[in-house]
């Protein structure tokens, strides 16, 4: 089915044989050069070996030729996945910080936005997002990066990495000076830890959508604002069960988040990482919600309406997933 992705992280998409391929590139790594030892090595025992296992995969970008590589590959496994447009999550400053210069890092992923839209028609949009865990700094120079040097394919302004002990409120002024230049606010919130980080977002951050947000479920008042404001959230069950932010996909918030009408897109992460793509994560939610193909290609609508594509192309992308949709049920 034709779809749009909205919470997909560029290095936490390298596929293995682009990981395996980095990292042979560069020896001294502990990630696996196999493949196939790769699995195993992407098996977390928490969200904090999770962001452990992640950063060592960062650190095998270390020229423009590895972000290069690394762009152009995600963005050949999304159009794979028939993912008509997708808001890929970048954090410029771990790459920066490892020696590549901000303007080489950005010609860099613009050159693979620009070969995958013309090589396989999709659409990549970016959303560069503070590393919240290295604090304030980092987020001065994520704010510069995007509103000084702003690539032609940037559209949102995020906020990753661990929730507890990083409170959302304090990158307020460098989401006021994002919004200012007419980038969306779409923090990560409510994952790992509680509904207070949602609520942060929403209030100190101006969230137009919220990453993950499921701890909303254990705050009723706070749902239901976020449905009377249409604030919508980004879904990932297989991420949210693989960091052990929820249990297992049997006790997962959607329904109740479904429920309460709030918001929400289906996505997928981080999937490589986590042994899934985003047609498994269309399969879990219609399981979780009872869904048939029309509600699964609703889900699909959803995320379009959501996205910071440009009216023209939601209209066309809606039109190609009813068109798909009616060859579907025939």
């Amino acid at each position: 089915m034709p779809k749009a992705e909205l919470h997909v992280h560029h290095v936490g998409s390298a596929a293995p044989h682009t990981v395996a391929a980095l990292a042979a590139r560069h020896p001294d790594s502990p990630v696996p050069k196999d493949p196939q030892a790769l699995a195993e090595y992407f098996t977390f025992r928490d969200f904090a070996h999770f962001i452990e296992v992640y950063i060592s995969v960062v650190d095998l970008i270390r020229d423009p030729e590895d972000v290069r590589l690394l762009t152009y590959e995600v963005g050949r496994d999304l159009a794979d996945r028939n993912v008509r447009y997708a808001e890929l999550t970048v954090t410029p400053v771990t790459s920066t910080r490892r020696g590549i210069a901000p303007e080489a890092f950005l010609e860099a992923i613009e050159d693979a936005r620009v070969t995958i839209e013309r090589d396989r028609g999709l659409v990549l949009r970016w959303c560069f997002d503070i590393p919240g865990e290295l604090g304030l700094p980092a987020a001065e120079e994520t704010a510069r990066m995007a509103c000084e040097l702003r690539p032609e394919g940037l559209v949102s302004f995020g906020l990753g990495g661990p929730e507890i002990g990083v409170g959302r409120a304090q990158f307020k002024p460098f989401f006021d000076r994002a919004i200012a230049e007419g980038l969306h606010s779409v923090p990560h919130a409510g994952e790992s830890s509680d509904a207070t980080s949602v609520r942060e977002a929403v209030e100190a951050l101006r969230a137009e959508r919220i990453g993950h947000g499921i701890r909303v479920v254990d705050d009723p008042a706070l749902m239901e604002e976020l449905a009377e404001r249409g604030i919508p959230l980004e879904i990932c069950p297989t991420s949210n069960v693989a960091t052990r932010s929820v249990p297992s996909f049997a006790g997962h918030p959607l329904p109740t988040i479904a429920a309460a009408g709030v918001p929400f897109s289906i996505n997928s992460d981080d999937p490589p990482m986590f042994g899934t793509d985003i047609d498994r994560e269309y399969l879990i939610a219609g399981e979780l919600l009872g869904l048939d193909e029309a509600g699964l290609a609703e889900l699909a609508r959803s995320a379009v309406r959501q996205s910071f594509l440009d009216p023209a192309g939601r209209t066309r992308l809606v039109a190609e997933i009813d068109a798909h949709l009616a060859g579907w049920i025939r």
